[in-house]
């Protein structure tokens, strides 16, 4: 019998243990605070929770222009008909977290994975030691995660000023949140606060938000924020949050202070690796802590691998996951696909989402990649126009001799749903025509994503020549 330690119990650790268990091996999972990790606890279950509700606000919105009249024949729908009770919304966020992370739990017990909670420390590269007792492993996987970065002067306490896992407290909607970080957690945060009825500034260091995105899909969604009166600060940075009497005070680099009644810190993230004893294990990380592993999770430790927001890979929980999976079929000797990270789909949860997959079209200019784009907006499709959609696009990159698709991107409601066709067609090299030929339901918004693909034929001649 293989002995399995694995130290996390996030995604990466909780998918390896289902992984290394139905391979046959003995599995001991350690975990600190609870199932799920940051995935399910504090990130990304709580924040697309309040997300969804803000999502439902704006479909509320929208009633009156589908004709949907109350009982006494009024208009339904617009800014002022709907009312949020954050302490209702985040009581229920903390309902759905913990059920998801029992259900973890007893997922993995079901399973046979022996769940410990404690905290780990490693002795050896091949012993782990919970809280005194020492465990003997023939391979250990570390899914440590990571946690808020916390900038000097701008600390939290949790009451005025506030990470992305202590929002969950509030009991009350902001007056006026500050929102610190344009990045992913930041937009979403401060666009959901927004849609909820807070008054939301968002200090963005660069000139857009969302920088790491498409552009013309960063701008779609800055153009909305603006359309639903959020202040966005360009070329901002802070130096220093503290609370006062009744509010908070952000001091900018360049001087200027905004005030408002709350503050939201969205700086990025720094990897849990301290205190766990990676040196007595001989396990290297790079110059920001992050665990150094090679595309099938494995670190310079022989038998010890990683995975998750500790690798610095990709901080996504899917790719947490393909990396643990990866690593106890990698460790327990099965048939193993390294991880390929041109195929990971993201999806950003504003309003309208952000969904991509593959190439950028800046990837495409730096490599001298040959490329065409077909891009529609949503406007136009039939099933847009019957759920009152207006905003939105479906963008497709083909290799200009191949037809092959090099990568996609969709901006629109629930635009994570759609991404998933054209993830399969990067992930399997289809070309346009294979997209383009396959049926699609009539209405859908589906159809958008296969006519962009068909606008796209005339790159090729079918067989791969001009």
């Amino acid at each position: 019998m293989v002995n399995v330690v694995i130290v996390g119990g996030g995604p990466g650790g909780y998918e390896a243990a289902l992984v290394a268990k139905a391979a046959g091996a003995d599995v001991t999972l350690v975990e600190r605070q609870g199932l799920g990790g940051n995935a399910v606890l504090t990130d990304v279950v709580p924040s697309k929770t309040v997300i969804a509700t803000a999502e439902w606000l704006t479909i509320a919105d929208r009633a009156g222009q589908l004709g949907i009249r109350d009982t006494r024949g009024h208009a339904t729908g617009g800014a002022n008909h709907h009312t949020v009770d954050l302490g209702a919304v985040n009581e229920r966020v903390t309902r759905l977290a913990d059920r998801q992370s029992s259900d973890i739990h007893a997922r993995l017990e079901r399973e046979g994975v022996v769940v410990v909670r404690g905290t780990a420390q490693l002795t050896s590269p091949s012993t782990v030691a919970v809280d005194g007792t020492e465990l003997h492993a023939d391979a250990i996987l570390l899914a440590l995660g990571a946690r808020p970065r916390i900038l000097p002067g701008c600390e939290p306490d949790g009451e005025r000023i506030f990470t992305w896992t202590q929002l969950y407290a509030l009991q009350e909607l902001p007056e006026h949140l500050i929102v610190v970080g344009s990045g992913v957690t930041g937009a979403e945060f401060a666009g959901a606060y927004r849609t909820l009825g807070a008054r939301v500034t968002l200090i963005s260091s660069g000139d857009r938000v969302l920088a790491t995105q498409d552009p013309e899909a960063a701008a779609a969604v800055q153009d909305e924020f603006a359309r639903r009166g959020m202040t966005v600060l360009g070329g901002a940075r802070a130096a220093s949050v503290e609370a006062v009497a009744g509010g908070v005070r952000v001091t900018l680099a360049d001087g200027r202070v905004i005030e408002g009644s709350h503050c939201l810190m969205a700086v990025g993230a720094v990897p849990n690796t301290e205190d766990v004893g990676l040196a007595h294990a001989g396990v290297d990380v790079d110059a920001r802590g992050y665990i150094e592993v090679d595309r099938v999770s494995r670190t310079n430790a022989k038998g010890i691998y990683a995975a998750g927001d500790c690798t610095g890979v990709l901080q996504l929980a899917s790719v947490a996951a393909t990396q643990g999976r990866i690593a106890m079929a990698h460790a327990l000797g099965d048939a193993v696909k390294p991880l390929d990270l041109r195929e990971v789909a993201s999806n950003v949860f504003t309003l309208p989402e952000i969904a991509s997959v593959g190439a950028t079209e800046a990837d495409l200019q730096r490599r001298g990649i040959f490329y065409e784009v077909s891009r529609l907006d949503l406007a136009r499709n039939p099933r847009a126009k019957m759920l009152g959609i207006e905003h939105g696009f479906v963008k497709i990159f083909g290799h200009t001799v191949t037809g092959q698709i090099l990568g996609a991107v969709v901006v629109g409601p629930r635009a994570g749903e759609s991404i998933f066709p054209l993830t399969l067609a990067v992930t399997h090299h289809l070309t346009v025509d294979d997209v383009a030929s396959a049926f699609t339901v009539y209405p859908s918004l589906a159809g958008t994503i296969a006519e962009a693909a068909r606008r796209l034929h005339t790159m090729t001649d079918g067989d791969g020549t001009r």
